[in-house]
């Protein structure tokens, strides 16, 4: 490949080093003399950069499981070492774009959920102007970006095959279920404790919650992975045992919304085997529409106020499920707590919202003291747990409407491109993402963890898998034309 530093470079290069040396004795500044040997480098790392993105994006998956939080300053939070993978990718990935324009995937410029993306980064910036704080909605836009690019546009180079596409299930898989079997040695220690749980996970994940919802996304990727191994490969019983793996970790990790979205993924299997995810998406939207008209009409809402006495945690998970069944559970009522905070806010913000990563520095002076809970003081400095409601609030009706275009639009997608597959290993694929999408969705009603690394990666890869099938499907039947 011919660079483009390559033209007449001993000479340029003696003028630059001539030219530091007098700025440095001219400003009395040695640090000028680092300027030559960057610009012997700086070639030679650009050109790694635009042909060596691929080694690093397969780093970035097998750790995307293993990464954990990162607090730097008070304000300031990384996670560790995926967030700064995906910067360097995204910073790789655009200097190969401007340097070879044509490596950049053309029928992303007309597909149309990469459209539906782009309209959603356009609304953050114009709901982050609006924000009282919008540096902050800037720093959303900007880390959107660095989830966008490696697992979005990258995949359509990078997983140019079915090889390429199992080895990425593989380097997600591995990693994850290593760590449900550690999780399960250091928690039998325990007794299997509900309460020390979370002790079990650290230093990887935050909690239990995000633990049990990153596993659940992946025993579909696992139970394909099955499906396509042949019975004679070996590696047929080592995707069984991590199968079993996976479903004791997930009961073990005692998580209501993790266990509710593995039987919806159940369910959502035979929602696309017959075709009827539109008619199950509309069906959603007017029963939550239904509900929501029903609880703010005469404040029904407020029926459903805790007791603060008696609205405890509890450290016996039969306790625990009894209590949620009863509403007597705390983490259910500081929900609702966030809830009606979240509800009010885009009452008062109802277009632009109060702009992106917002709700924390806003929502306490529109919540209603009769939900307030013993853990109101949210010291973790958690949203609205509803990735949902979190859009509604932060970037308004017009935000949520754009992320519940894309998310439907995946769904119908990866339903649509499973029945029009001919090839069983891509319609296969399509099928895995329309259940892992259907579990996010579950876990994200429940929580907001689309912006996080973990969860956030596997939504935003699915989004990339999906155009990427796309396009194999006109290739499969240009073909058959």
């Amino acid at each position: 490949m011919t660079s483009i530093f390559s033209y007449k470079p001993k000479l340029i290069a003696s003028l630059v080093f001539l030219v530091s040396l007098v700025l440095a004795i001219v400003l009395k500044e040695l640090l000028v003399l680092v300027i030559p040997f960057a610009w012997l480098l700086f070639p030679l790392v650009f050109d790694y950069c635009v042909n060596k993105t691929e080694q690093l994006f397969w780093l970035l998956i097998v750790l995307i499981p293993f990464s954990t939080e990162l607090q730097i300053t008070s304000s300031l939070g990384l996670d560790f070492p995926d967030e700064p993978l995906m910067l360097l990718l995204t910073g790789m990935a655009l200097l190969k774009f401007l340097h070879q324009p044509t490596s950049f995937p053309k029928y992303l410029k007309t597909a149309p959920l990469f459209f539906v993306v782009i309209l959603m980064m356009g609304w953050t910036l114009l709901s982050a102007s609006y924000s009282d704080n919008p540096l902050l909605g800037y720093k959303f836009f900007l880390a959107r970006i660095w989830y966008i690019i490696p697992f979005v546009i990258l995949p359509q180079i990078l997983l140019d095959s079915q090889a390429r596409i199992s080895k990425m299930a593989i380097y997600l898989l591995v990693p994850m279920f290593f760590l449900a079997f550690q999780t399960l040695v250091r928690h039998s220690y325990y007794g299997f404790s509900f309460e020390l749980v979370k002790k079990t996970i650290f230093p990887f994940f935050r909690n239990h919650v995000n633990y049990s919802a990153m596993l659940v996304c992946m025993l579909p990727v696992a139970w394909i992975m099955y499906q396509l191994t042949p019975q004679e490969n070996g590696n047929k019983i080592w995707m069984k045992r991590g199968l079993i793996l996976g479903t004791i970790a997930l009961f073990f990790a005692y998580s209501r919304g993790a266990w509710l979205a593995l039987f919806v993924g159940y369910a959502f299997y035979y929602v696309i085997q017959k075709k009827w995810m539109k008619q199950v998406l509309v069906g959603a939207v007017v029963l939550l529409l239904a509900v929501t008209s029903w609880l703010v009409t005469d404040y029904h809402y407020m029926r459903f106020a805790p007791d603060h006495d008696r609205t405890i945690f509890h450290t016996d998970i039969k306790e625990h499920l009894a209590a949620t069944v009863a509403l007597k559970d705390v983490s259910n009522a500081e929900r609702f707590y966030r809830w009606v905070a979240g509800f009010n806010m885009f009452v008062e913000k109802p277009v632009t919202g109060f702009g992106p990563n917002s709700f924390y520095n806003q929502y306490k002076s529109y919540t209603v003291n009769r939900f307030q809970t013993w853990v109101s003081d949210n010291p973790e400095h958690s949203t609205v747990h509803n990735y949902f409601l979190l859009t509604l609030c932060e970037q308004g009706i017009i935000g949520l409407v754009l992320f519940c275009a894309l998310y439907f639009g995946m769904l119908l997608k990866a339903q649509s491109l499973y029945h029009r597959f001919q090839n069983q290993f891509y319609g296969q694929v399509a099928l895995c993402i329309g259940l892992v999408l259907s579990m996010l969705g579950v876990v994200n009603f429940m929580s907001d963890m689309i912006e996080t690394d973990k969860l956030g990666s596997l939504f935003w890869l699915s989004l990339g898998i999906l155009l990427l099938l796309d396009q194999k499907l006109k290739e499969e039947q240009t073909l058959i034309a």
